[in-house]
């Protein structure tokens, strides 16, 4: 990977991710599908300037899907949900990531 960027798509801010952030300094990102957790640790502490402790990783398959009207219409157009990797990073004791800026 060229750029940190290409190795961090987008960070994942659900209620169990920010329960996990809150509890035990583990944050969640989506991560490029061929990313090292090598070139994951490399990126993070390049980007928010923090100690990485550990990566875990998990790739997810797209999931089949139908168009709107898809019981409806007499072709119901079958598509799929892109596939991803997910990143679960625990940081090092005191440092912590902003995704967002408040105010």
């Amino acid at each position: 990977m060229r750029d940190l960027w290409d190795v961090i798509l987008a960070p994942v801010i659900t209620e169990k991710a920010t329960l996990q952030q809150d509890l035990e300094n583990v944050y969640t990102l989506i991560v490029h599908p061929k990313a090292t957790k090598a070139q994951i640790t490399e990126a993070v502490e390049a980007a928010w300037d923090v100690q990485v402790e550990g990566v875990r990783t998990m790739r997810y398959n797209g999931k089949a899907r139908r168009s709107l009207m898809g019981r409806l219409s007499r072709n119901p157009q079958v598509g799929r949900r892109p596939a991803y990797k997910k990143a679960l990073v625990r940081l090092a004791e005191g440092d912590h990531i902003e995704f967002y800026e408040a105010g």
